[in-house]
């Protein structure tokens, strides 16, 4: 079945940076379509980006489009996305998860706060 842990949370003021990343042991990871996600508190889950599975096909939603980054290191099986320019709308908890647009499998997810 595999697992995903996601790190690289944290508390940033508004036009911070952070950078996160998810971390796949237990399966074939280059193999596999990745996403990042993301839970605001009292919302549902949202897609954030995506990436194929040799990190050459990327997209992303409209609302981190020029802000967020995702990339992958295959030889490490790990995951990151880049972000900058944080805006208070940014909080909530973001996850890793494995396929193509998929919510699940998915990590227990890194915390991100942004906050003057």
């Amino acid at each position: 079945q595999g697992q995903l842990v996601e790190s690289g949370g944290g508390l940033v003021q508004p036009g911070g940076s952070l950078r996160l990343s998810c971390a796949a042991t237990g399966f074939r990871f280059k193999d596999y379509h990745m996403n990042w996600i993301r839970q605001a508190p009292g919302k549902g889950l949202q897609w954030v980006a995506d990436i194929d599975q040799d990190g050459s096909i990327v997209q992303y939603a409209s609302f981190v489009e020029g802000r967020f980054t995702i990339s992958r290191d295959n030889a490490r099986s790990m995951l990151f996305l880049q972000m900058n320019n944080l805006k208070l709308e940014d909080t909530a908890m973001y996850y890793c998860s494995r396929g193509l647009r998929t919510f699940d499998p998915r990590g227990r997810g890194t915390q991100v706060t942004v906050s003057p």
